[in-house]
């Protein structure tokens, strides 16, 4: 039943209302892993897992059901830019949930007393700060001025590009195997920067529209490069099911999913230039 809040249809319409899905969904998967997991001495160790695979289990269905959708529309127009025009309100669905989880973990995160997002503080600080978490907590948080050197700056950016590569072609792969699959990526992503806001804020629930504010600046762009190689990922797995090898349509399909590769590569470098030169300056 609680999957099923929203159907894709209605969710292309008013995209904005799967903000509130997002926050109901990623707080019944909050509170299932706190009230039930936490008192397991295991199984807590697992939380940051378990958090977010509540919340992809509540949201499979609805992201199945608009994948066929947008299955349809990739079969009726293959070109790049008119793709991106025909899936922009699926797109603009998928960032408004991605908004209710990032809200409503980065919420819970801080009222709750436990390391729920227990993983998700540590892949952060590996990035970021690769050796110490508590180094990192005391360098990422709240306090913190704009770094020094444009070798540190450069360091860091390398690090948080190639993490990003990464996510990136864990995207893809999962969109064109199973697309339902790039919900993980979406859900993993929006505990992590909560993780990053936690820390940030030192958990303050005061600051946490600052620390929201910190991380979407570079966030937007970030999840919006996921979103178009996951219809890149889309656009091969439909050639590969619909077209033989070889044919004309087949490469043109080929060579827009490729457009659409290039076009998200660019995009995650400047959000990761934006996270290491820009918004350390204003926060």
């Amino acid at each position: 039943m609680l999957e099923m809040l929203i159907n894709p249809k209605r969710a292309e319409r008013e995209p904005w209302e799967l903000f509130f899905i997002g926050l109901v969904y990623a707080s019944l998967s909050i509170g299932l892993v706190h009230f039930i997991f936490a008192s397991d001495p295991v199984l807590k160790e697992a939380s940051g897992i378990l958090v977010v695979t509540f919340t992809v289990m509540f949201s499979m269905p609805f992201i199945f059901y608009t994948l066929k959708l947008e299955e349809k529309r990739i079969d009726e127009n293959n070109k790049s830019i008119s793709l991106l025009n025909k899936h922009r309100n699926a797109i603009y669905a998928f960032l408004w949930l991605f908004f209710g989880f990032l809200v409503a973990f980065s919420f819970w995160n801080m009222v709750l007393d436990t390391p729920t997002l227990n993983f998700q503080v540590k892949t952060y600080c590996q990035i970021n700060r690769p050796g110490n978490i508590d180094s990192c907590a005391a360098e990422y948080g709240i306090k913190q001025t704009s770094f020094t050197g444009n070798a540190v700056g450069a360091n860091r950016l390398f690090m948080i590009f190639t993490n990003n590569i990464y996510v990136l072609i864990f995207t893809l792969a999962f969109s064109f195997i199973f697309g339902a699959g790039a919900i993980f990526v979406l859900a993993w992503n929006a505990s992590v920067i909560a993780a990053a806001i936690g820390i940030f804020t030192k958990s303050d629930l005061a600051y946490l529209p600052i620390g929201l504010a910190r991380y979407m600046i570079h966030g937007i762009p970030e999840i919006a490069s996921y979103f178009i190689v996951a219809l890149a990922g889309g656009l091969v797995s439909v050639a590969v099911i619909k077209h033989e090898f070889g044919k004309d349509k087949f490469w043109e399909v080929l060579q827009d999913s490729l457009n659409l590769i290039v076009l998200s590569i660019i995009v995650l470098l400047i959000a990761a230039l934006i996270e290491v030169y820009v918004t350390p300056l204003l926060f």
